[in-house]
């Protein structure tokens, strides 16, 4: 299949050609110019369209919906867990979001994994976790692993793996949807960081790691965590540290925005957190882009009113707050499938996958356009909207 009379943007660089891909192999085959198409081969024209690299979300919950609260998910069993992640994934691969990083809910993100590649349910290509470890009463303890102490860290994180999980999540802070913690104070102590951070690379996964203090970002890039999440109160130090020990940040710009606009809705601690939160994470995110930080696009869907299917605003979001819009999809494209190990996607690079997206008309010039994208393809297959007849 070639697609013609393009515009191709990969790697934030822009330039006019054609795409080929290969169907039954589900990969990229050539991009600029290629040769004359062989014997049958479709050819589609596409002027005044773009083609880019399938969104890569970097932190999405399937497990979630954008509830109000968490608590209303805690009491659901594996199965009913199970059918909402498949819906949630569904809707998140007919946005255009062709791969992610699943944040975990007990353990059910790497069966849902397994059933997209094996092509029982439609979703993006997914990174997985298990139970998000955290302290007991910590941030995320209803659907998590608490622990107590490095040892019990250690088990924590042997246990993950075992069960299937790609890397490793860690509460490093407490959270705003977390009755009865604070999103500015350390919750796991030097040793217990240690012991994750080191036990997760024994095993052959990243850690990741939810923070909002500064404080919480400086123990965890001492310790050697390979991606922050949310990075809310960052301050110079923080943000040094983050450069020197080489951690990308990831940093859920949609999380606090979607609250903030369903403030009557929302319950009232989170309310009253976000709302004192809100200002200092968009001052936060635009110091770590200036000073040089690693950035990846992750939205942190399924948090409250935080829909899936809406991901592609998390990319209008950094480019209204420091970075420029092909910077931003950049971000959440080959940026985000690096950082979280997805090998293969977020690149228009021959040999990778061919999960694009067609734009009516170019995204960097106007980024609403990445909320409706005319076709989706995952691995040379449509999955959401059409293709022209070829010619």
């Amino acid at each position: 299949m070639i697609l013609r009379d393009v515009t191709l943007i990969d790697g934030g660089e822009t330039r006019r050609g054609a795409i080929r891909y290969d169907p039954d192999a589900g990969t990229i085959a050539e991009v600029g110019d290629p040769a004359r198409s062989e014997a049958d081969e479709p050819v589609v024209s596409l002027p005044d369209r773009t083609v880019t690299p399938g969104l890569v979300d970097a932190h999405v919950h399937f497990s979630l919906s954008g509830e109000a609260s968490v608590g209303t998910v805690v009491g659901a069993s594996d199965a009913e867990l199970a059918l909402i992640e498949a819906r949630n994934a569904r809707k998140t691969l007919e946005a255009g979001v062709t791969a992610v990083r699943a944040m975990g809910a007990r353990d059910v993100d790497p069966t849902l994994k397994r059933a997209i590649d094996r092509g029982d349910v439609p979703g993006p290509r997914m990174v997985a976790t298990g139970r998000s470890i955290t302290i007991t009463g910590g941030h995320g303890h209803h659907l998590g692993r608490e622990i107590d102490g490095p040892a019990d860290a250690r088990k924590a994180v042997r246990e993950q793996v075992k069960r299937g999980a790609d890397f490793v999540k860690f509460m490093t802070t407490g959270g705003v949807t977390t009755p009865g913690t604070d999103p500015d104070r350390v919750a796991l102590t030097d040793e217990e960081l240690a012991a994750l951070v080191d036990e997760a690379h024994r095993r052959g996964v990243h850690a990741a790691t939810h923070v909002h203090g500064a404080e919480g970002a400086k123990a965890a890039a001492r310790a050697g965590v390979d991606t922050i999440e949310h990075g809310t109160f960052l301050d110079g130090e923080a943000i040094d540290l983050l450069l020197e020990h080489d951690v990308t940040l990831v940093p859920t710009l949609s999380a606090p925005y979607h609250i903030v606009r369903n403030l009557d809705a929302a319950t009232e601690e989170s309310g009253a957190q976000t709302r004192a939160i809100y200002e200092r994470h968009i001052e936060s995110f635009r110091a770590a882009v200036d000073a040089g930080v690693r950035i990846a696009g992750g939205t942190d869907a399924g948090t409250p009113f935080n829909a899936h299917g809406a991901n592609a605003a998390e990319v209008a979001f950094m480019a209204d707050y420091g970075m420029t819009p092909p910077e931003a999809l950049r971000a959440m494209t080959e940026t985000a499938a690096a950082a979280v190990g997805l090998e293969g996607s977020g690149t228009l690079e021959p040999g990778t996958h061919a999960d694009l997206l067609v734009i009516d008309g170019d995204p960097t010039e106007d980024l609403i356009r990445l909320n409706d994208p005319e076709a989706v393809i995952k691995g040379g297959e449509v999955v959401a909207g059409s293709l022209p007849d070829p010619e």
